[in-house]
């Protein structure tokens, strides 16, 4: 697991540097796949990058993608990738997407990696082995990423990606609840959200809807820094097509509202 982990931070940082390649590009080519999300011959080049690293070490792993089919392993452990997560923000010259590495180990969460590459930051974790923080900002050597203290939703940074995604069962008023008792509120999402939440930088980061290369390496992350990922009920999984991530101190209190909103929701339907 240990090679894994090392492997997982160089071959990131590797992804993240071809995606710059790429990026604020005036010839880059946008095309739609069939669920009408965006994605460009960056996001396909880097994952194959990824998939090529990880077959010539552990080539008995299972690989799971968001750009190609699933490879299957015989090891115990599988990688999820997904090589530019915001790939919104990436089209349009934004800076705060990243590359996202996940690995299971019997179906089980237990390092994570993302890499800001437009940032030059890089977050890892592995279980038992608490979450590191590299910056460019930073000293030379990774420091111990350790979420916020703060206990107050009143002084708390609430974070979330499209917020057009709160729209059906109750969602959206989960979203207005937690955002009025918020201090505030910005929709600086996706990996770079929940970045934040890890490093002490913001306090709650919500998705309503994602899929599971979307998640991967939040719960090992989070967990190692001091906070909490989960879903909306507040089951810690990369696998409920959604999350909810914080410093620990707030989460209770976040799941009863969006708990509550998602059973009045369903009620109503």
């Amino acid at each position: 697991m240990q090679k894994r982990w090392e492997h997982a931070v160089i071959i990131a940082r590797e992804a993240g540097n071809l995606t710059l390649e790429y990026f604020n590009n005036p010839g880059l080519v946008v095309e739609q796949k069939n669920d009408y999300t965006p994605v460009t011959a960056a996001d396909r080049k880097t994952e194959l990058l990824l998939r090529e690293r990880i077959v010539a070490s552990f080539p008995h792993d299972a690989i799971l993608g968001e750009e190609f089919p699933l490879k299957q392993g015989t090891s115990g452990y599988r990688w999820i990738l997904d090589p530019i997560d915001g790939t919104k923000a990436f089209i349009h010259g934004v800076p705060l997407y990243g590359t996202l590495i996940g690995i299971e180990y019997e179906g089980k969460p237990v390092i994570g990696v993302i890499r800001l590459p437009a940032l030059n930051e890089t977050l890892w974790a592995m279980c038992g082995k608490g979450a590191w923080h590299e910056s460019s900002k930073l000293a030379i050597q990774p420091q111990r990423a350790r979420v916020s203290k703060c206990n107050d939703l009143k002084k708390s940074l609430f974070l979330t990606s499209t917020i057009m995604t709160y729209q059906t069962g109750g969602r959206e008023k989960a979203f207005q609840e937690i955002a009025q008792k918020s201090q505030l509120v910005r929709t600086w999402g996706d990996a770079y959200g929940y970045f934040l939440v890890a490093t002490g930088r913001a306090e709650i980061m919500i998705d309503p809807v994602m899929s599971v290369w979307d998640a991967a390496p939040f719960l090992t992350i989070l967990e190692e820094s001091g906070g909490r990922f989960t879903d909306w009920q507040g089951n810690p999984t990369i696998d409920g097509n959604e999350g909810v991530a914080t410093n620990g101190l707030l989460h209770d209190e976040i799941i009863r509202i969006t708990k509550t909103c998602l059973k009045q929701g369903s009620d109503k339907a």
